[in-house]
């Protein structure tokens, strides 16, 4: 006997595919509108300033 796919795994099927027919049509207008994508090297990061702390702290500040 056959299992049927429930409807949850369904919806994420519908969803993935929407999306990315979403993103094809809006690349192609971005494209037909004269953008250009740019292939960017692998390993290359956006993050331009490393310098600072590197930690957080949570609670309050000690008194002195």
């Amino acid at each position: 006997m056959a299992k049927k796919a429930s409807p949850s795994s369904r919806r994420k099927q519908s969803t993935s595919l929407e999306t990315s027919e979403s993103i094809e049509a809006q690349v192609q207008a971005f494209l037909e509108k004269g953008g250009e994508i740019q292939q960017v090297p692998k390993g290359v990061s956006g993050q331009t300033n490393t310098a600072g702390p590197k930690h957080i702290t949570l609670g309050k500040k000690p008194r002195n």
